[in-house]
């Protein structure tokens, strides 16, 4: 799930959460799963694989829906769609449904300014599908209308390229700080199957002597955690109509056997950071 899954955590579940918050924040309106839709795009400096020390310029679109109370997310390469009918006013949600994503790590070589990376040859785009499951409550902390939500979802190749899974548990509080403005934190994490550790972090003996990496076999397990804050703030009307500006920054640590693989821990960095810029539209 390259980057580009956090800058759906940024760009695409920002704008979600931000797209109802305003709606709990009014008088409740005669339909109260009134349909709404926000379309969003957004830049971000991100890093060129992941583990990369050298970062690139990224578009990150996003649209993002609640049509009769089911939620859904189109950002970057993920969709994922609640089937769970979302209940309107300060209760628990329960969210269950389907994700399905694009895995684009070092499957474009001229993005990746590493010439030793590069030696290690293209990988295919892989198809990760699966679902997630999640609980949520409205009115936590600061108002009756700030969320907070945990996740966990399980995603498994089923394109053949690393033939594996990924669980990614997940963390996120949003809040209001008026109709035009809100923000929000959040903290996630990867865990991932043996395929996708040595597909991705291994060096084999003839990789080696092609790229100058040293041989290594990487093992599944924790892959990165990261740490991200959010925000919001309408340039039009409100968070509930109009055009909004997002904003977000994460910081990410590449973790477990996969941070001593010699393409993060020679060619690349443990450290992982990423910011994006983005305008959303609320129909």
């Amino acid at each position: 799930m390259p980057y580009i899954r956090t800058l759906s955590l940024i760009l695409g579940s920002t704008l979600a959460a931000f797209t109802t918050l305003p709606a709990h924040a009014q008088d409740a309106p005669a339909d109260p799963y009134r349909d709404t839709v926000t379309v969003g795009v957004g830049v971000a400096a991100l890093p060129d694989y992941e583990g990369s020390n050298d970062y690139r310029i990224s578009p990150a679109p996003a649209a993002i829906g609640t049509i009769k109370g089911y939620g859904f997310v189109l950002a970057g390469n993920q969709l994922s769609v609640d089937l769970i009918k979302n209940a309107p006013g300060p209760v628990w949600d329960v969210q269950a449904g389907p994700i399905a994503q694009l895995n684009f790590n070092r499957s474009a070589l001229g993005s990746i300014d590493d010439r030793r990376v590069r030696a290690l040859g293209k990988l295919d785009v892989a198809v990760e599908l699966g679902g997630y499951v999640g609980l949520g409550k409205t009115g936590v902390l600061s108002s009756s209308y700030d969320t907070l939500s945990v996740t966990l979802g399980y995603r498994h190749d089923v394109s053949g390229v690393h033939d594996s899974g990924i669980w990614s548990p997940g963390i996120t509080y949003v809040t209001p700080l008026s109709l035009k403005a809100a923000i929000g934190l959040f903290a996630s994490a990867d865990i991932v199957e043996r395929g996708y550790a040595q597909t991705y972090y291994s060096v084999s003996a003839a990789q080696s002597a092609t790229s100058g990496l040293p041989v290594y076999t990487a093992r599944g397990g924790l892959k990165n955690w990261t740490l991200g804050a959010i925000g919001s703030y309408s340039l039009t009307g409100d968070l509930l109509h109009g055009v909004k500006l997002v904003a977000g920054g994460t910081y990410g640590r590449m973790g477990g056997s996969i941070a001593h693989s010699p393409l993060v821990a020679i060619a690349g960095s443990r450290d992982q950071w990423l910011g994006t810029l983005g305008l959303g539209y609320t129909f």
